[in-house]
């Protein structure tokens, strides 16, 4: 059945603020809520218990999109681990469901959101000017799922060299000026690209 609206849980607030403004943009025809949780840590305490709440009411064309950061995790074992929460809490997930319905798909962005910013490097440019289109040409920045070090760090250190924000990277106004521009098309990061690709299929 097509989902016609989706539950994200969202590890943080930057997160959060990406999701409800990139959404409406490319899903328009599906309602969608945005739940935040107060970093990694707090959501994955908290997971399972969450989703054994909806098990026991979510609707048929309802799906559960949880995104978190894969940080310094291994990747496989991060996604096998909130798969086996959901599967704990009674809810099939997209990796496990074979040919059956799924009800929750696990996405990781690699190893942070800002990966994503990267990805697009015309949304960058669009939402500040002053970074170089050529940025992409250095080679920390020419695979953003590679980039090491910390994913937020490097993104805030390419805006601060080109005269943005000094005191510190606002993570959460960054999420929004990012997002109302992010073309999925064009976006070369793969974990980007596995998150779209989930939704894209719920909704198809």
């Amino acid at each position: 059945m097509i989902a016609q609206h989706l539950e994200f849980l969202a590890e943080e607030p930057s997160m959060a603020a990406f999701l409800r403004a990139f959404l409406p943009r490319f899903f328009p025809n599906v309602t969608a809520d945005v739940r935040e949780y107060q970093g990694k840590g707090d959501l994955l305490r908290k997971l399972e218990g969450r989703l054994r709440g909806y098990a026991d009411w979510l609707p048929d064309d309802w799906r559960i999109v949880v995104v978190v950061d894969r940080d310094d995790d291994d990747c496989h074992r991060l996604k096998e681990r909130l798969d086996r929460m959901a599967v704990g809490a009674g809810l099939l997930t997209r990796s496990w469901a074979g040919n059956r319905p799924w009800r929750v798909v696990n996405r990781i962005a690699i190893e942070e959101l800002e990966a994503w910013y990267f990805g697009d490097p015309d949304a960058v440019c669009a939402a500040y000017p002053r970074v170089p289109r050529t940025f992409t040409n250095r080679t920390p920045y020419r695979q953003p799922d590679a980039i090491a070090g910390g994913t937020w760090e490097a993104f805030e250190r390419l805006l601060q060299d080109h005269g943005y924000f000094k005191n510190g990277m606002p993570k959460t106004q960054v999420a929004r000026d990012i997002a109302t521009l992010v073309v999925p098309e064009r976006n070369t990061s793969p974990s980007f690209q596995t998150f779209y690709g989930a939704i894209v299929e719920a909704t198809s």
